[in-house]
């Protein structure tokens, strides 16, 4: 493995996020100049390749990536509005999914899972009703 291609891959195990190739190479770049596009293009298709980076699709036009967690599963949850992915766990949905292979007659590998949503609204709480004009609080008429 080359010296770019280790800044590279350091990049992605750093990343708390979901970079894309295009975000990728800023964040290489920033550590080594000497970095292209290119390089980036041809290391996260190699990483891929290996099994060490998984390419995913949340929408918006562009493949984004994360390394391979092996055996472990998490899932995904995508604003639609601005893009942001939420990772999360759910282990009853993993029970769920294992049970369903095996009573379809399969050995449970892998699954992905990826939900697509929108924040809701906060609600407006109603003000308080105010006292009416003329009398204090706690006075009656």
């Amino acid at each position: 493995m080359t010296g770019q291609r280790r800044v590279i891959a350091r990049v992605l195990s750093d990343a708390d996020d979901h970079p894309d190739v295009e975000e990728l190479y800023r964040r290489a770049a920033m550590l080594d100049s000497r970095i292209s596009v290119a390089t980036v293009y041809r290391t996260v298709r190699l990483l891929e390749e290996k099994g060490i980076l998984e390419r995913r699709d949340f929408g918006g036009g562009r493949a984004r990536y994360e390394a391979t967690e092996g055996g472990k599963h998490h899932y995904h949850l995508i604003d639609v509005d601005n893009g942001k992915v939420i990772e999360f766990e759910d282990p009853e949905h993993e029970d769920l999914m294992r049970r369903v292979a095996e009573r379809l007659g399969f050995d449970f590998v892998s699954m992905r899972l990826e939900l697509f949503g929108k924040k809701r609204a906060v609600a407006q709480k109603e003000p308080k009703a105010a006292a009416p004009k003329g009398r204090r609080k706690g006075e009656t008429a």
